[in-house]
């Protein structure tokens, strides 16, 4: 009998899970990036009034980065029972838990209202969005690998993060529609709230899919006989120890691809609105069309990096995306420095482009890193826990930056310097592309070392 891993689902059955996590990862990142938006846009006005413009847009990414804090304790719980119970059902509780913070936030009163409650209560619910994100990606991604085809892993589980930049897409242009016809002043006391609140509709249509889906049959069969062997095996460990004893090296692996990755992302879709609004004279307006349209080029490129891991391998399309970036950024910031749209749009487009060169593969490459009952975990971990150091403080570092030395050479270097770990990274990791995630599992649960069959110790050493 074919493993379920190395047995290609029906292509309708693929399609239908492909499309519940696409739908699931945009809706959950639209909340996420929609709240960062806001954060350069409005949040410094109307939580922290008294404060200096630049200073409160710190203040405002502050809280903005709190949510990254919580994405690991997120990974740590929804990778512990996404490892024991399934994906599919922490997915869906993933899901409700961000819909509902955003939603919240849509409904809360400002620094006007009720004072310095309102940023307590704005960084309680930014937690609740980290804490939900943190959870969600490792499910989604692991939901498709676990599903599709090896032969075409790197494509089938691009989609999932093409959510990103759906999510982004979606809350750029909501945002640019609203500023667009709404005066600045009827934008700032209500018309931002329209996004927060379109949350609750979005969130219902994703869980009307979501349920629809079938768990991992990699998972399945691994629980299956994780559960057979129950009575004569020790207690199992869990997953989380399971990780750190027999993939830390994946995980150091993770987190290190993740610098250059996640810090230029952020610096490229959140900042710039920032940078090129108060440095550069761009209308708000100008730069948030400008990142609308790049994030749309963005989401076509990911597929196609992706289908290229499974021809040419993860690793050199991983390194194509992270040498990319590093040398993009003195041309980028030199290109929004003119003020023109034109070459505004080209600087983030490019940008995005070769972050997508590192973001596609990565679901992939990560999923293939980790054994069945230990996956959600480590590619959790990995992630997640890399984005505290990189995406979190990114926005809040070049605004910093920004405000000592006036100029964006030393937040050029930041992300070079990303760049350059990354690559360390990469280069030091296996080749994971010709890994067949049954057996890498064949461990069958967290305590025992990931037994492998002599084909797939083979494909091991590509």
């Amino acid at each position: 009998m074919s493993s379920p891993s190395t047995a290609p689902p029906a292509p309708s059955n693929l399609k239908r899970i492909v499309a519940a996590s696409l739908i699931g990862t945009t809706i959950e990142w639209y909340d996420f990036f929609l709240y960062g938006s806001a954060a350069a846009l409005v949040f410094n006005k109307l939580f922290f009034p008294d404060s200096d413009p630049l200073v409160g847009t710190l203040l405002s990414f502050l809280t903005y980065a709190v949510g990254f804090a919580a994405r690991p304790i997120g990974a740590l719980v929804f990778g512990h029972y996404g490892d024991r119970l399934g994906r599919k059902k922490l997915l869906v509780l993933s899901l409700l838990m961000m819909g509902g913070a955003t939603f919240a936030i849509g409904l809360l009163p400002t620094h006007a209202t009720i004072g310095s409650a309102a940023p307590v209560l704005l960084t309680v619910l930014r937690l609740v969005q980290g804490f939900a994100l943190g959870g969600e990606w490792g499910g989604a991604v692991l939901l498709v690998s676990e599903h599709g085809d090896a032969r075409r892993r790197g494509f089938w589980a691009s989609w999932p993060q093409t959510g990103a930049p759906a999510g982004q897409l979606l809350a750029t242009g909501v945002l640019s529609l609203l500023t667009a016809v709404l005066s600045d002043s009827a934008f700032g006391t209500w018309g931002w709230r329209i996004p927060f609140l379109l949350s609750g509709v979005l969130v219902i249509v994703g869980l009307w899919i979501r349920l629809s889906v079938d768990e991992s049959p990699v998972f399945k069969e691994a629980l299956q006989r994780a559960e057979a062997r129950e009575a004569d095996a020790p207690a199992e460990r869990m997953p989380l120890v399971a990780v750190l004893r027999h993939h830390w090296r994946d995980v150091l692996v993770a987190m290190g691809a993740r610098m250059a990755e996640n810090i230029s992302y952020y610096v490229i879709t959140a900042f710039i609105l920032v940078y090129a609004t108060t440095s550069a004279g761009v209308s708000k307006q100008t730069a948030l069309n400008a990142v609308l349209i790049a994030s749309a080029l963005h989401f076509a490129v990911i597929p196609a990096w992706g289908a290229l891991s499974d021809r040419v391998g993860r690793r050199p399309v991983y390194l194509i995306g992270a040498v990319g970036v590093g040398l993009w950024m003195f041309p980028f910031f030199a290109l929004i420095d003119t003020g023109g749209f034109g070459a505004l749009l080209l600087a983030v487009t490019v940008g995005l482009v070769m972050h997508g060169a590192m973001y596609a593969p990565q679901a992939a490459f990560f999923s293939e890193m980790f054994a069945t009952r230990m996956r959600y975990s480590g590619a959790s971990i990995g992630a997640q826990f890399a984005s505290v150091a990189a995406g979190a403080p990114a926005p809040l570092i070049a605004t910093a930056l920004l405000s000592g030395y006036g100029s964006s050479t030393p937040i050029a270097l930041y992300v070079i310097a990303a760049s350059l770990l990354t690559v360390i990274a990469v280069a030091l990791a296996k080749e994971t592309r010709h890994r067949d995630l049954a057996d890498v599992s064949a461990a069958d649960g967290p305590g025992a070392p990931p037994v492998r069959t002599e084909a797939a110790e083979d494909a091991r050493t590509h």
